[in-house]
């Protein structure tokens, strides 16, 4: 078939990668405009858009998904379906265009896990099983048909960063395999099946970052997993004088618990730092101060005394 791509980020590289070396040709790809990041404020190519000119791929930056131009240039390739990969909502103009239909990897077995975010909120609530899921877009975010589903263990030490890049492997066997059902018909779209309790994945911002470590110590562990390693879950320090650093924090353990109180910091100045929770203790293998590189807590703790500072 012939297909047009829509994506921006690393995750939906794997799966235009995947289409490439299959049977099925990309007709176009879309993708988001340059935008300016950084300190000298240069104009960013996402992902998508690097891969795309490397392989020389007809390509397209809309501003506007309405904008008439955009919609011809889009009908002129004539291709069989679109596929979306971390990308924005599609307006009906768009998505209902291909006669196959337009249909979007999401990285969570829906219907849960709608939303932004999916994988970073499936370590962040524990759960033990996760993968992916290629749906057909209708109006609704997240809600069309599902065409096929992968499922994958959450592993005891997988943070939000080896998760993601397992879910996108396993993405691109999807999409290939979704292509292949489409093109041959025997793919057949199923409803999503009601469930008493959906969990949400939103968009993560700063304040979903914080750590709370009055929380019970799984908890606090599973949320700085779903963090790292980004945006990273944060906890602020104060040294006796009272002035404030920022942290981010990217690898923990969880010991027993202590006799302090949650919150408190417990730190021999060498070679740990850990803070009490409740129902254990955290030890924080992997931290960055604001300002400075990642280091392991031993290589931070190398010239600095902070036995006496305090969560702020």
């Amino acid at each position: 078939m012939r297909i047009v791509f829509f994506g921006t980020p690393d995750f939906a590289v794997q799966s235009l990668d995947a289409i490439m070396h299959s049977g099925h040709q990309v007709a176009a790809v879309v993708t988001v405009p340059d935008r300016q990041a950084g300190r000298g404020q240069k104009l960013i190519a996402s992902a998508v858009k690097k891969y795309a000119l490397e392989h020389r791929l007809p390509l397209l930056q809309p501003e506007r998904l309405r904008d008439e131009a955009f919609i011809d240039a889009l009908r002129a390739f004539e291709a069989d379906a679109f596929v979306v990969v971390a990308f924005r909502m599609l307006p009906q103009t768009v998505w209902a265009m291909p006669p196959r239909g337009t249909f979007n990897l999401h990285a969570s077995l829906l219907p849960q896990y709608r939303g932004a975010a999916p994988i970073n909120w499936a370590i962040i609530n524990g759960e033990r099983q996760t993968g992916v899921t290629t749906f057909l877009l209708n109006e609704h975010i997240d809600e069309g048909s599902i065409l096929l589903q992968r499922s994958t263990p959450i592993e005891p030490d997988d943070d939000a960063g080896s998760l993601h890049d397992r879910l996108a492997a396993m993405g691109r066997e999807a999409v290939v395999a979704t292509l292949d059902g489409l093109a041959n018909g025997n793919l057949h779209p199923k409803p999503q099946e009601p469930q008493d309790t959906l969990k949400p994945a939103p968009k993560i911002f700063k304040a979903n970052c914080t750590i709370d470590f009055n929380q019970p110590a799984q908890r606090v562990a599973d949320h700085i997993r779903g963090l790292s390693p980004y945006p990273a879950a944060t906890m602020r320090l104060a040294d006796p004088e009272g002035t404030v650093t920022d942290f981010k924090v990217y690898q923990v353990e969880i010991e027993p618990a202590c006799s302090h109180t949650p919150g408190t910091l417990l730190c021999d100045g060498k070679r740990y730092i850990k803070i009490a929770a409740k129902h254990g203790t955290i030890n924080i293998l992997s931290l960055q101060m604001s300002g400075k590189k990642r280091m392991t807590a031993e290589e931070f703790l190398r010239g600095r005394n902070i036995t006496d500072w305090k969560l702020a």
